[in-house]
């Protein structure tokens, strides 16, 4: 594994990581007041198009971090609409 790759799966691993926690805890209580809707939207469609981005270019890294956090930011986004 060359040295732009391990970057690469260092960064994911940062970036998916630290969104867990709140992630987890949305999940738990259900608690979405102080979540932006339209935020959230636009955070979730950009981490699709990440996540698109990835597999088009062949980036493993690219594409499991944002497979990842495109799952748990649907679930929150799902949580937002549907517990309003």
């Amino acid at each position: 594994m060359n040295i732009i790759t391990m970057i690469g799966y260092l960064a994911a691993f940062g970036t998916t990581v630290s969104f867990l926690p709140q992630a987890i805890k949305t999940i738990r209580t259900k608690d979405t007041a102080g979540i932006s809707l339209s935020m959230y939207a636009l955070f979730t469609a950009g981490t699709l198009l990440w996540l698109i981005y990835g597999i088009m270019i062949g980036s493993l890294p690219v594409a499991v971090a944002n497979a990842i956090t495109f799952i748990f930011a649907s679930i929150i986004l799902l949580y937002k609409v549907r517990y309003k």
